[in-house]
């Protein structure tokens, strides 16, 4: 039984353009990969599996295939996070013994991060979650015990509220990408600084 990983990538990124005309998870970075890209080949460099979900067929889902993912459409994804998480937890293989469940708009989180959070899993951990200087970010593990937990979600909090209420590991990390999204034009100017190995001020993340 592997960890499998589920990349939501179904957002619309209005505070990126509020014209819609350009998809964050397309731009590129510094670089050259896109948003989506990069983030999908962390999970795929450190997970056998991974299923992206987006919002419909189109540029991106072409992307995240080519980086190997397997891509589903979530027709109601619209609605909340929730609703493309139960979608991709539903698609994934059923002898599957957690997820590392990421965010296609964090691009600088490292394979290492990712695998580290699927080993703390494998070893017993019901929930895993990576820690850089002290804060919690992204993405989040949950082993096959919270499975009925996360079907049972609704709406666009996600799993942060299976995070409140169960025991949680922490993974220390030296990885400022688990803190780190893409939500604004510049925060891509920014992501130079990162790919770099140097630090950036930037808003953390809100974890799944």
């Amino acid at each position: 039984m592997a960890i499998t990983g589920i990349l939501l990538a179904a957002g619309r990124g209005r505070r990126f353009d509020a014209t819609g005309k350009q998809h964050k998870l397309l731009a590129a970075l510094p670089d050259g990969q896109t948003v989506a890209g990069a983030s999908a080949r962390a999970l795929r460099s450190a997970l056998p599996q991974v299923i992206a979900v987006v919002a419909e067929d189109g540029p991106l889902a072409r992307v995240l295939a080519q980086h190997g993912c397997a891509v589903t459409v979530c027709a109601d994804a619209g609605s909340g996070m929730a609703a493309s998480l139960t979608h991709a937890l539903r698609r994934a293989p059923g002898d599957a013994s957690g997820w590392v469940i990421a965010l296609a708009d964090m691009p600088h989180v490292q394979a290492l991060t990712v695998a580290r959070l699927a080993e703390a899993v494998e070893a017993g951990a019901d929930i895993a979650v990576p820690v850089y200087r002290g804060q919690r970010g992204n993405p989040v593990a949950f082993s096959a015990h919270h499975a009925a937990r996360l079907l049972d979600l609704t709406g666009d909090q996600g799993a942060r509220a299976l995070l409140r209420t169960w025991p949680v590991l922490e993974v220390d990390t030296n990885d400022p990408g688990i803190l780190r999204d893409i939500d604004y034009p510049e925060d891509l100017a920014a992501s130079a600084f990162i790919q770099r190995g140097e630090d950036a001020d930037h808003p953390g993340a809100e974890q799944s």
